[in-house]
């Protein structure tokens, strides 16, 4: 098993493709489904089987979930309904599409994918994977291990989730300059580097593509910081990418 269906559940749109896990390539254009809502369990699942039957694929899928994760069960819904709580997200989604289903959070599945394939590929040391989009998502690896469901997110800036200040959707709603944008996301970097002190931050999530408007601005961070590589295209590669890990198939360096 070397092709997996990999399909990346965010707050706004639920994409996927068949991806190569062994090269990282998606093999198909991906398609992208708009995020119901509500993002009920049966709605979610519903866009979720409408992708596999895009594909017409009823084998090895991989996907992420904006939560924290365990055993394929949603534990968190800070950016779904929270009828997910407790909800076996991977029961459901095999269910739906007829084949084995691994369940991921979602910046894991983006750190997997740009640790693998992309920005930090070979970095060893305490690399963290921050995505910038409807919410924040984490992904910390030390020496390539990934430690899960780290949920960075939530750390508190002041008085609000750090999410609630520095997100990509809150730049967009709250028509925040670059620059100014850029400031708290610098201030929620140098809360997470106080904590953690890392080698290495790689910032993902669709605003990545945009660095340049707010990398510059990033001047206090004294860590090193990259942007991903892989773009929009790292949930749905790091999530088939986990299957297959999980399933016992080695990657291609």
């Amino acid at each position: 098993m070397t092709t997996v269906l990999g399909i990346d559940i965010g707050g706004t749109g639920i994409k996927g493709a068949p991806v190569d896990t062994r090269g990282g390539q998606l093999l198909a254009d991906r398609h992208r489904i708009l995020t119901p809502h509500p993002a009920t369990p049966d709605a979610v699942t519903d866009v979720v089987a409408e992708l596999a039957k895009f594909f017409d694929w009823t084998g090895p899928t991989g996907a992420t979930f904006p939560a924290v994760v365990k055993d394929g069960v949603a534990r968190t819904a800070a950016n779904v309904d929270p009828a997910w709580i407790g909800t076996d997200a991977a029961a459901r989604f095999s269910k739906a599409i007829g084949g084995d289903v691994t369940v991921v959070n979602d910046a894991d599945a983006a750190g997997v994918a740009e640790m693998t394939f992309g920005a930090a590929k070979g970095r060893r040391g305490l690399v963290i994977m921050i995505t910038l989009g409807t919410g924040i998502g984490s992904a910390l690896f030390m020496d390539g291990a990934l430690v899960p469901n780290t949920e960075l997110g939530h750390l508190q800036m002041g008085k609000h989730d750090a999410e609630h200040l520095a997100a990509d959707s809150v730049r967009e709603q709250d028509g925040l300059s670059w620059k100014d944008w850029a400031k708290r996301v610098e201030g929620y970097l140098l809360l997470v580097e106080a904590l953690f002190s890392p080698d290495l931050f790689v910032i993902g999530g669709g605003v990545s593509k945009k660095s340049e408007k707010f990398f510059p601005h990033l001047t206090e961070v004294q860590t090193e910081i990259v942007a991903a590589q892989l773009l929009n295209e790292a949930g749905i590669v790091g999530a088939a990418l986990t299957h297959a890990q999980r399933a016992g198939v080695p990657h291609t360096d």
